[in-house]
C-alpha cells in the first residue's frame, strides 16, 4: 500500500437496529430497493430478486443477468436452510482443443493456469459459459416469492432507463479495465468516450454523465413480462446465443435451453455452538467448513488475538491448500480479482437470503451482447486449461466457483454473511464467522475489525491496523505483507452482511465501500 495515503483517517459506517426487514447491498440504490419491496409486504425472496437485478444495473461489472452464483435461504417459520446453485456452465460444443496452450508457463499476471493463446479463456467471446442468475431468481420466486415477478424487475428497469451515474468510483473502476473493454466494440460503445475512459466533473461541479442502458431495459422489461425463462427459451435466448457465436464464442441456443439452476440442501455443520449452512458442491462452502474445522481444534483466546489470529492463518492455509488439490483453483489472483456482489436481506419475520453473484472478472469477457445490451460472463476462465486435472476445461461442465454466502445460528441469534472479492472471500468469511461464535460481536464490531487474508499463496496480507502483537505472531509462521482497507482496491473481502437477535435486525456492508449500505425497510434510510 501506498506510504502517501493516510494514517490518521478513520471509517465507520452506522448500523441499523430495527424491528423491521434490513437490506445490505453493495450499492445503495439497489439496497434501497430491496428496503422499498419489504415495505411493501414482500418477502425477504422478493427483497432479494429486487436487489439481484437492480445491483446487476447499478454494478454492471460486477453481476448482471449473464453472470451466475449461488445462495443461502433461511426459513424462519420452518427453521429451515436450503441453497440455490445458479452457477455457469460451459458450453456442450466447447473444444478444448480451441483453447491451446502459449508454452510461456504460468499466466501470472493473470490467473495461476498455464497461458493460453490470445488468453481465450479470459477475455471475449470465447470465455463465455452459460449463463444461470435469471433462472435462478425464477426458481426462487416461483417457490418462495409473494410479490408479482414483474414488479419486482422494475426498479431495475427504471434504473437502466435512467443510466448509471459516472461518479468518482464508476469512472476509476471504468479507467481499471479501458485498454480491454477497448477490444470489443459493442463494450467499448457502452462504458467508453472515444476509446478512453469517461472523464468525471470538476472539484465543484455535480456528475452528470450517464451510461445509456436502454437496450438493457428492454431485455429486461422481456424478462419482467414473459418470466426468467425468457432469457433461455425465448427471443433474448437466441439473440443472446446469436451474438456470442458471431464474436467466435461456443454458447448456443440448446445451451440456454438446457440451462437449469439447482435447489440443493446445504452444507451444514457445527462450530462449537453455532450452527452454519453453506452451499455445497462446488463452491467454497467445503472450504469454509475445513477452514472451521482447524480452527475448532485451537485455543482462540478472550479477543481476536494473537492466537485467534494464527488459528485463522492456519486454518486457512490447510483449506486452500486442499482446495487447489482436489477441487481445483479459481483463476482468480490479486492481480485479476474478481469481479463478484453480495448482499443479504432479513425480512420482519427472519427470513434471511446470503446471496453471490458474479461475472467473474472484473467486466466478465468485457464483450456485450449488442442485442440485449447484457455484459457477459468470463465463466471459462474458472476451469484449468490442461487437461487430466480436477477442474480441468471440458464441454457441459460446471464451473468452480468462490462464492461463499454463510447462514448462521447460534443461540437466539442469526446472521447471513457473504462477500465479494474472489478468493478474499473464503478468508473474510472465516474471521467474521468466528468473531461472532468466537467472541460473540455484534455485526457493527465484526465489520469493523481489522482482518487478514490467506488466498492460497504463501504471503499474509494483514490489516496494518491490527495490533504489532498479533502481526508479529503471524510473522513467526508465515511471511506477511502489511496493508490498509482501501475504497479500490481491495485488499480484503468486500462484505455485506445482515443479523437477527431476537426480534431486532441489523446490517452492515464493507466499510470502505463508497457505494455500500444496509438499509431500513421502515424509514428508508441507512442507521435509521
Amino acid at each position: 500500500m501506498s506510504d502517501s495515503l493516510s494514517r490518521s483517517m478513520v471509517t465507520r459506517k452506522t448500523v441499523i437496529e430495527t424491528e423491521f426487514g434490513v437490506v445490505a447491498a453493495q450499492h445503495r440504490l439497489a439496497a434501497q430497493a430491496g428496503a422499498d419491496v419489504l415495505a411493501a409486504g414482500g418477502d425477504a425472496v422478493d427483497a432479494a430478486v429486487a436487489v439481484s437485478f437492480a445491483i446487476g444495473v447499478l454494478e454492471p461489472w460486477m453481476s448482471g443477468p449473464a453472470g451466475g452464483g449461488a445462495l443461502m435461504l433461511w426459513r424462519a417459520d420452518t427453521g429451515t436452510a436450503q441453497a440455490l446453485d445458479y452457477g455457469m456452465r460451459s458450453p456442450a460444443s466447447l473444444d478444448p482443443a480451441d483453447y491451446p496452450l502459449t508454452g510461456r508457463g504460468i499466466a501470472g499476471d493473470l490467473f495461476p493456469w498455464e497461458e493460453v493463446v490470445e488468453d481465450r479463456n479470459v477475455q471475449g467471446a470465447t470465455a463465455v459459459a452459460v449463463p444461470g442468475l435469471v433462472d435462478g431468481m425464477g426458481q426462487m420466486h416461483d417457490r418462495f416469492g409473494r410479490l408479482p415477478w414483474a414488479d419486482l424487475l422494475a426498479p431495475a428497469i427504471a434504473f437502466a432507463k435512467q443510466g448509471l451515474l459516472v461518479d468518482w468510483y464508476a469512472a476509476l473502476v471504468i479507467a481499471s479495465s479501458t485498454r480491454a473493454l477497448a477490444k470489443d466494440p459493442d463494450a467499448a460503445a457502452l462504458f467508453l468516450e472515444d476509446g478512453q475512459w469517461p472523464t468525471i466533473s470538476g472539484w465543484t461541479a455535480l456528475a452528470e454523465k450517464r451510461l445509456d442502458q436502454n437496450r438493457v431495459a428492454d431485455s429486461l422489461d422481456q424478462i419482467a413480462r414473459h418470466g426468467a425463462r425468457a432469457l433461455y427459451d425465448g427471443d433474448l435466448g437466441v439473440a443472446i446465443a446469436g451474438d456470442i457465436q458471431a464474436k467466435g464464442g461456443a454458447l448456443s441456443r440448446e445451451d440456454l435451453l438446457a440451462y437449469r439452476a439447482r435447489i440443493l440442501e446445504p452444507l451444514s455443520f457445527d462450530y462449537r455452538k453455532t450452527r452454519f449452512h453453506v452451499p455445497p458442491g462446488l463452491t467454497a462452502g467445503p472450504t469454509f467448513q475445513h477452514a472451521l474445522s482447524l480452527m475448532e481444534t485451537r485455543a482462540m483466546g478472550q479477543i481476536p488475538g494473537p492466537e485467534a489470529f494464527a488459528a485463522y492463518a492456519d486454518g486457512l492455509k490447510s483449506a486452500y491448500a486442499a482446495r487447489l488439490g482436489k477441487m481445483g483453483d479459481t483463476g482468480e489472483t490479486e492481480q485479476a480479482p474478481g469481479c463478484t456482489t453480495h448482499f443479504s436481506v432479513v425480512d420482519r419475520s427472519g427470513n434471511m437470503v446470503s446471496q453471490t453473484q458474479t461475472l467473474l472478472s472484473i467486466f466478465g469477457s468485457r464483450v456485450v451482447s449488442p442485442s440485449t445490451g447484457f455484459l457477459m460472463n468470463n465463466g471459462i476462465m474458472w476451469f484449468d486449461p490442461i487437461q487430466g486435472r480436477p477442474n480441468s476445461l471440458g464441454p457441459d461442465k460446471a464451473c468452480l466457483m468462490n462464492v461463499c454466502p454463510i447462514l448462521g445460528e447460534t443461540g437466539e441469534t442469526h446472521f447471513a454473511f457473504g462477500a465479494s472479492g474472489g478468493r478474499k472471500i473464503v478468508s473474510a468469511m472465516a474471521q467474521m464467522a468466528s468473531f461472532v461464535a468466537d467472541f460473540g460481536m455484534d455485526i457493527a464490531d465484526s465489520f469493523h475489525h481489522p482482518r487478514i487474508d490467506v488466498s492460497g499463496g504463501e504471503t499474509i496480507v494483514a490489516d496494518e491496523t491490527l495490533p504489532p502483537a498479533v502481526i508479529a505472531r503471524l510473522r513467526a509462521d508465515h511471511p506477511v505483507h502489511t496493508a490498509r482497507r482501501s475504497p479500490f482496491p481491495y485488499a480484503f473481502g468486500c462484505p455485506a452482511g445482515v443479523m437477527r437477535r431476537g426480534k431486532v435486525n441489523a446490517g452492515c456492508t464493507e466499510i470502505m465501500s463508497p457505494w455500500g449500505d444496509a438499509i431500513n425497510e421502515q424509514t428508508g434510510q441507512p442507521g435509521q
